[in-house]
């Protein structure tokens, strides 16, 4: 019963409010103008009286003359008010319901697919959808957080994630790519088992916290892991030898400007010296990507296979620059 009440209210409400409030605005207006016209008033001194009268604030400044005027002034109160209080009525009740939906685990809209799927309860995950979000990439975040803690249109599955119950209903199947992480290891392998065995052609990424876990994963079928630890661990000692690499490394990856894409070799360059690929193709290639393994092609140029991927910076394309 709540659920079809729901489900009432968010198709109509909206139309409901619209029209109500319209209702009630040319109420105001058209009794203005019976006030102007019976007590011989200036029309935008009326819409003043008209309104305070509406709102039930009534300074007293402005009141009507005659018996004609108090029949207007009756007529105004009896078809704004009731106007006005409706439509508070049905804003408040239709976030209460959402609310209490919300709490009852009962919203689950999800948005079309295919989206990203994130899957963790842990501030990189929320972080990770806000980026996401930021791109205007739709989000599905499978986590047991606060309503208020989630970016907006980011849609919220919210539970432990480690329960196939709760992560059914992010309609795994329907997602294009997956990342996992979770507040712990043991809670991230306990996602990805799950995730594996209710989308097994899905896409799967992981953020791990050890390398051997990050080595369970790939015995799992996830391959595309990164170790937090040791990327935190290389950046930081990168940093000590070129003071500017980490700020290098967060540009490339955190910038409005710029756009890091994985994009497959042209037909027309496999063959060739990564090294020709790059002084002929547009946007910075930083690296090769030849059977899973990144090639950055710096000590050798390693020739270009048509099944091998490019990993290119260029520009957003709206915020391209002349």
């Amino acid at each position: 019963m709540l659920g079809l009440l729901a489900r009432l209210i968010r198709d109509r409400t909206r139309r409901q409010v619209v029209t109500l409030l319209a209702t009630a605005v040319a109420a105001i207006f058209l009794g203005a103008w019976a006030f102007s016209v019976t007590q011989h008033e200036g029309y935008l001194t009326s819409v003043y009286w008209a309104i305070t009268t509406a709102t039930t604030v009534g300074y007293g400044d402005i009141t009507p003359k005659n018996g004609i005027g108090r029949i207007v002034a009756v007529a105004v109160m009896l078809t704004t008010i009731p106007l006005f209080g409706a439509v508070f009525a049905l804003v408040a009740g239709a976030s209460a319901l959402s609310h209490l939906r919300r709490l009852l685990g009962m919203d689950h809209r999800l948005p079309e697919p295919p989206y990203r799927l994130v899957v963790g309860t842990s501030p990189t995950a929320l972080r990770i959808t806000e980026d996401l979000a930021r791109s205007e990439t739709r989000v599905v975040l499978v986590a047991d957080v606060d309503d208020d803690r989630v970016p907006e249109h980011v849609h919220l599955v919210k539970g432990d994630p480690t329960l196939e119950t709760i992560l059914r209903r992010a309609r795994p199947a329907s997602a294009d790519q997956a990342l996992v992480t979770g507040p712990d290891d043991a809670s991230l392998l306990m996602s990805a088992v799950l995730l594996r065995a209710l989308a097994p052609q899905l896409e799967v990424a992981a953020l791990t916290h050890s390398s051997s876990v990050a080595e369970a994963l790939r015995d799992l079928g996830i391959t595309r892991t990164v170790c937090s630890d040791d990327l935190l661990a290389h950046t930081m000692a990168k940093t000590l030898e070129s003071p500017h690499a980490g700020d290098l490394l967060i540009k490339m990856v955190d910038s409005d400007d710029y756009e890091l894409r994985e994009v497959p070799v042209p037909g027309e360059w496999s063959g060739r010296a990564l090294s020709e690929v790059r002084s002929g193709l547009g946007g910075v290639v930083l690296g090769l990507v030849t059977q899973g393994t990144v090639v950055l092609g710096a000590g050798r140029d390693p020739t270009v296979g048509a099944d091998d991927s490019l990993l290119v910076l260029e520009p957003t394309p709206d915020r391209h620059r002349v």
